[in-house]
């Protein structure tokens, strides 16, 4: 009777470790309960405290678990001498998407830019040429669906957090 119950609570550790793991791989993006348009709406008055900001809404899963379909971020211009790694920014990449995504490393050229989630840095180096700016705020909101886009009433410029190219 012991051995069996030992043996029952050795597998019940194995099977809570066993879903803890598998846990820890799901990634979710952080959401909130605010509708798209609300989230707007606050973002739009931040921005407005600083010279070019902009608003835009995240499509995307690369930069899970920061930030990821549906949030709506400002970002502000900076002056690219001002750049760190680490610093979240957006920029246009070579195909003339708009990318949000991590700063890795400096190299003589521009910077190396690279989603949380993504295996490998994006192709196109951030350099003064093309960065729009630091993302300075995050809106989380209920996520990312086709009615809360639809009734927002103001169209957002969309930033992507994906996989790199």
């Amino acid at each position: 009777m012991k051995s069996a119950t030992r043996s029952l609570l050795r597998l019940a550790a194995l099977l809570s470790l066993i879903t803890a793991l598998g846990q820890a791989r799901t990634v979710t993006a952080p959401t909130a309960p605010v509708m798209m348009r609300d989230a707007v709406a606050d973002a739009q008055l931040l921005a407005k405290n600083y010279d070019g900001a902009r608003v835009m809404r995240i499509a995307g899963t690369s930069m899970l678990p920061y930030f990821g379909e549906g949030t709506v971020v400002v970002v502000k211009p900076i002056d690219s001498a001002k750049l760190r790694a680490g610093m979240l920014v957006a920029y246009r990449n070579r195909f003339g998407e708009t990318i949000a995504h991590r700063l890795v490393s400096r190299e003589t050229t521009g910077w190396v830019a690279q989603g949380y989630n993504n295996q490998q840095a994006d192709s196109t180096l951030v350099t003064s040429e093309n960065l729009i700016g630091v993302v300075y705020a995050t809106f989380h909101t209920m996520g990312n669906n086709a009615t809360q886009i639809a009734t927002s009433t103001t169209p957002v410029e969309v930033a992507l957090a994906a996989p790199a190219k």
